[in-house]
């Protein structure tokens, strides 16, 4: 099974084919419009806008997994990222990415890029400090660490790079401007 094989719920109860995203590049978030990287959506929003017409696309998939940051219903999550945000991407229905209850697109990718650190500076502190209190063993399990964390798939529908939501965001614009 590959990423084309793969599908996602919207908020409005239909089910998407990662194959009708074949032979675009593909980035995959779990979000939360509570959450310190919130801020996150205005950069997606400008990568989405700059690339999108070059075969970009991008997969929100908001998550309250994590310190219950995403409260709201799929319409007013929806709502709330259209007007603080003004953001034109699709937005999934809101699902678990960890455990049993994790829908199988976000097993997939993590079973294909793991966690790897997160980086340099102040927030990678930050984000290990806190996570050590949760889970001792979290360096060595691929699990989603938080929201935000964004997985980037090839034309070819190669994950190719998982991205940590400490990870500065021009980092992800860059890599993904490569691949386009």
């Amino acid at each position: 099974m590959g990423f084309y094989d793969q599908s996602v719920m919207t908020a409005a109860g239909e089910e998407i084919s990662m194959k009708e995203f074949e032979g675009k590049v593909v980035l995959v978030v779990n979000t939360a419009t509570g959450c310190g990287f919130t801020p996150h959506y205005k950069d997606l929003e400008a990568m989405y806008e700059k690339y999108h017409d070059r075969g970009f696309e991008i997969i929100d998939v908001p998550c309250n997994q994590f310190a219950g940051q995403t409260p709201g219903t799929d319409d007013e999550i929806h709502e709330f990222c259209q007007l603080k945000y003004n953001t034109q991407f699709p937005q999934m229905k809101k699902s678990d990415v960890n455990g049993e209850t994790a829908i199988p697109l976000f097993k997939y990718l993590k079973e294909q890029k793991g966690f790897a650190g997160f980086g340099k500076g102040p927030a990678a502190l930050a984000m290990s400090a806190m996570l050590k209190k949760i889970d001792k063993d979290y360096k060595n399990n691929p699990e989603i660490k938080w929201n935000f964390t964004k997985f980037i798939v090839d034309r070819s529908g190669n994950v190719v790079a998982r991205f940590e939501p400490t990870e500065k965001m021009d980092q992800v614009d860059k890599f993904v401007e490569g691949l386009l």
